[in-house]
This record gives structure tokens, C-alpha cells and sequence, in this order.
């Protein structure tokens, strides 16, 4: 027997976290983190909660950037990792056809009838490299359309399609791909009639400032993309699982299916890491078109035994508990209690998205006091207003939020799928008493806002 003890090793080191982060991880991690205050220790999690070594519990509104879509150690999850590794399955043999991924295929499928196979990666930027993949391979052409502002992923090949200079900066030549506007039809007829589109990856929603596809853009850019034989690659890695209310967001709008989608975060169940790439049976029939190239595309971690399993379960918990339906429900009731604030406080400009993935946008105000405070704050960073409502949550009322993205005054809301009433009620409360601090001259937030102005000059 190994003399190995994780509970052991916990106890003996655990307290050198961020210690250990700062020797020989990003070391960038928790000096932010101590910066703005996140420098926290949580000993447990459960649902949409976390516990620090004190007892006091911490309302979880990001969801592990949305991997949490069931909550954190959800029951129906853990049995069922415990009963797959019960099982000692010949898992990875490379040359089986095990059950568990044929089953998870059939049953993601089913959310989505006009789709035929799946191809199961380790992430939400291994489904994107996919999708991309095999774009050009089926359509025999090069480029690829994405949106100004997209988060695809980080990887060199979604890092082509991220409308984000921040992460592309320095890692250049990436592939010959091109952005758009999200909900520029002319541009994106514009680029088609180049003759060399492959297709049009695009989030339905897109993450960075939560910014929904206009009424009708989706469907009237597919017929587009179809007449010139180009696809539609609809990027549902954070809005799908029912997050905004559907079971994938593009299904907000009638007559859209997408031509490959793909699928990551809320299926791991929070557990074990998953990429799924959804797609028409004549584009796999294409990649995969004869014995010679059985393995032109694969992942060696790919369709994994636990990986099938938690998302079995995930997707079983989605029905059983009605979690879609739930969360369309939570999210209006979440976002009309906001929106009610916006005449009250100058500073909040915009509630905005769908389901359980909501924006909270701020702005320039009116008043000269508060417009001066803006000002030092814009002129220092723009963004620094959002992080200086994010850090009183977390500090004053224990409730975990972020910004929307680097440089953006929103905050994203993507919680549990499971939260109700009682949360929506802790948020909108707290975020009401931070928002009166705000207008009230509130000198500890003011104060905190100097402080992150000096940290942002002194990183220039």
C-alpha cells in the first residue's frame, strides 16, 4: 500500500496556497487576488455556497465562470463518479467502443434533433479548435468569421476567433481569420462573398459585457452563410445547459440550427473536464471519410469513463430538477428586481441578458460629484467603477461576483442554476446597499477606488 494521504497532505500544507501559487504557478494570481482583496481561504462548498474557516458562508454568483452549472458536489454527480470508478471500467483502451460515450451523445443529441454526431474533447477551447477543424476541412476553405469582443477560447485556433486584443496581443501570427460586428449582417455579407468563408463562429450571447445577438441576426446570418456554403458554428460552451433559459441559447430564436455546437463547463458537472463538439452527420462523414483517417482527429483523454459519466448525470439533473425552466424563471426574477434600481442610482446604466446569465452595466453620471469620482476612475482605468462594486460584495456581504471582461464597467451574474428566491434576495439587497454607498459619497468605496487608481498607474 502507498503511503499517500491527500486528507494528510491537506492539513499538513493547505495553508501554503498561495505561497505555492506564487513559487511555481502564475505568479500574477494572487498578487491580484491580494490587490483587490479576493485573497480569500473557503474550506467547503456546497450548491451555490462556500464556507470559510470561520462558518460564514459565501453566496457563489460566478459558478466557476459557469463549469457550476448544478451547483458545487451535487449528490446525483458524485454517485454517479463514485459508482463509474466502482465499476473498473477497461476505459481508454483506444481500440473499444465503450457505452458511456455513445449514450451521452444520444442524449446531448436529443436537445438538439437536427444535429447527428458528437466528438467529446477535455474543454471549451478543444470544441471550438474542433468546430474549426473540421469547417475547413468540409467546406474545403480557409477562413473563419467571428465577432468584435468574442471569447472563444485561448488556445492558438480559438485564439484566432477572440475579438479580444488583450489575450492575442504577443502571440501572433495566429490563423487568417476575420471579425465582424455582432449583428452586422452587411459586414458578414461583405467577407462571404470573398469566396473563402468556412463559417461564422459566434456565442449567442456574448460573455465579455453579456450582449445578447439582436432579434433575427442568427437566423437571417445562417441563410446568409448557406447561400454562400459557408457554416454556422455556434459557440454555446458558457450560454448552453440551459443557462439562459433554453437548453442552448440559439434556441431563443425560431428557425436557427446551427451547422456544429459546441458544448463545454456546466457538462463536467463541476467534476471532471469535458469539450463536446455537436454536429451534421454529412460534415463527420466528410472529416472522417475513410478507414485511413479513423484518427485524424482524436484526443487521448477524449470520451473518458468518468468525464461520460458526470455528464450523464449532469443531464439528468437538468431534467429532473427542471433546472431549465428554473432558470429562465430565477433569471427574470433576478433581472426585473434589478432593472427596478436603474431610475434610483445614476451610476447603473443597463440590466441586461437572459436566464441566469445577466449584466449589470454602469455608466458616466450626471451629477458633478459622482461624474468627477468617475472621471479619476476612467481616466486611471477604464473598468476600475465595476471592480469597486465586485470587491464590497465579496468583502461587506460575501457574495462572490466579477466584471465582464478586462476594461468593461459590467458586472456578469452566471450563478448556479439552482439558486431561488432566497438568493435572488441576498443579491439584490446587497447590491443595493453597495449601490447607496456608492451615491452617498461612501468614503471606504471612494477609498478603495483610489487605491485601485494608484495600483492601475503604478502597472502602466
Amino acid at each position: 500500500m502507498t503511503g499517500f494521504d491527500l486528507t494528510e497532505l491537506l492539513a499538513e500544507r493547505g495553508g501554503e496556497r498561495y505561497a505555492l501559487h506564487t513559487r511555481h504557478l502564475n505568479h500574477q494570481l494572487p498578487r491580484m487576488l491580494h490587490t483587490i482583496g479576493f485573497d480569500k481561504v473557503y474550506e467547503r462548498a456546497e450548491g451555490a455556497y462556500f464556507w470559510d474557516a470561520d462558518g460564514q458562508d459565501y453566496l457563489d454568483m460566478l459558478a466557476g465562470f459557469g463549469v457550476m452549472g448544478l451547483g458545487r458536489h451535487h449528490p446525483v454527480v458524485r454517485q454517479a463518479l463514485h459508482d463509474v470508478l466502482d465499476a473498473q471500467l477497461a476505459d481508454l483502451t483506444r481500440f473499444d467502443c465503450q457505452p458511456l460515450p455513445g449514450l451521452l451523445a444520444e442524449k446531448l443529441l436529443s436537445h438538439t434533433p437536427h444535429l447527428d454526431r458528437v466528438f467529446f474533447g477535455n474543454s471549451g477551447t478543444e470544441a471550438v479548435e474542433t468546430a474549426l477543424k473540421f469547417a475547413r476541412y468540409a467546406t474545403g476553405r480557409p477562413r473563419i468569421l467571428y465577432c468584435t469582443h468574442a471569447f472563444h477560447g485561448l488556445t492558438t485556433g480559438s485564439l484566432s476567433v477572440n475579438g479580444e486584443d488583450g489575450f492575442r496581443d504577443g502571440f501572433a501570427p495566429l490563423l487568417p481569420d476575420t471579425a465582424v460586428e455582432l449583428g452586422d449582417l452587411a459586414a458578414l455579407e461583405r467577407e462571404l462573398k470573398c469566396g473563402d468563408v468556412a463559417g461564422f463562429v459566434v456565442e449567442p450571447i456574448q460573455g465579455k459585457g453579456v450582449h445578447p445577438a439582436p432579434p433575427g441576426f442568427l437566423r437571417a446570418a445562417q441563410e446568409l452563410l448557406h447561400r454562400h456554403k459557408a457554416l454556422l458554428i455556434a459557440d454555446e460552451v458558457q450560454t448552453g445547459l440551459g443557462r439562459t433559459g433554453d437548453f442552448f441559447a440559439y434556441q431563443h430564436e425560431d428557425g436557427v440550427e446551427p451547422d456544429l455546437v459546441c458544448v463545454a463547463k456546466a457538462l463536467s458537472g463541476g467534476y471532471v473536464p469535458v469539450g463536446a463538439t455537436l454536429g451534421k452527420d454529412w460534415i463527420f462523414k466528410k472529416v472522417y471519410s475513410s478507414m485511413d483517417r479513423v484518427l485524424v482527429h482524436s484526443a487521448s483523454f477524449g470520451a473518458n469513463a468518468q468525464a461520460m459519466a458526470a455528464g450523464l448525470a449532469v443531464l439528468s439533473v437538468l431534467e429532473d430538477e427542471k433546472l431549465v425552466v428554473g432558470a429562465r424563471r430565477t433569471g427574470e426574477l433576478l433581472r426585473s428586481r434589478l432593472a427596478e434600481l436603474i431610475p434610483r442610482y445614476e451610476l447603473l446604466h443597463d440590466v441586461r441578458g437572459r436566464g441566469l446569465m445577466i449584466g449589470i452595466e454602469f455608466g458616466r453620471p450626471k451629477s458633478l460629484g459622482l461624474r468627477s469620482r468617475w472621471t479619476m476612475l476612467q481616466t486611471a482605468r477604464k473598468g476600475l467603477f465595476a471592480q469597486m462594486v465586485v470587491v464590497p460584495l465579496l468583502q461587506r456581504h460575501r457574495i462572490l461576483t466579477q466584471v465582464s471582461g478586462d476594461h468593461l464597467e459590467v458586472i456578469k451574474l452566471i450563478p448556479p442554476l439552482i439558486i431561488g428566491e432566497r438568493e435572488v434576495a441576498r443579491f439584490v439587497e446587497a447590491f443595493t446597499a453597495v449601490m447607496d454607498d456608492a451615491h452617498g459619497g461612501g468614503g471606504l468605496m471612494w477609498d478603495f477606488g483610489r487605491t485601485l487608481v494608484k495600483q492601475a498607474v503604478a502597472n502602466r
